[in-house]
């Protein structure tokens, strides 16, 4: 079984940082695309970015040279560094990824969310 366990949010001055976490763990035989959504209430998810196994980045408008996304593959962990968090970056945040098991399944799997609140 195979799953993505998220760390990181919490509450933050608006122009503070944030760095988000995102491991996979279990019958992993290799991860395709990982990346970084959010929800904000009343909204529908968004992606906030992502990045391919071969480490090609793609953001959001919103948060572009504000956020940077990192994977460690000897890890299986991806990274969302925020900075100048500003207020409507609060939502909650989820982890995604493409992963395929020893038996060559992929699953399009989904953190449980992490909150990220931005006040001062």
């Amino acid at each position: 079984q195979v799953q993505l366990v998220e760390s990181g949010g919490g509450l933050v001055q608006p122009g503070g940082s944030l760095r988000l976490s995102c491991a996979a763990s279990g019958s992993i035989f290799s991860i395709n695309a990982m990346g970084w959504y959010r929800q904000a209430p009343g909204t529908q998810r968004e992606l906030v970015a992502v990045v391919t196994s071969g480490g090609t980045t793609n953001y959001a408008d919103s948060v572009k040279g504000r956020s940077t996304i990192s994977r460690d593959n000897a890890k299986n962990t991806v990274y969302l560094q925020m900075n100048s968090l500003k207020p409507e970056d609060t939502a909650v945040y989820y982890c995604n990824a493409l992963i395929a098991d020893w038996n060559l399944v992929e699953y399009d799997l989904w953190g449980q969310g992490t909150q990220v609140t931005v006040s001062s």
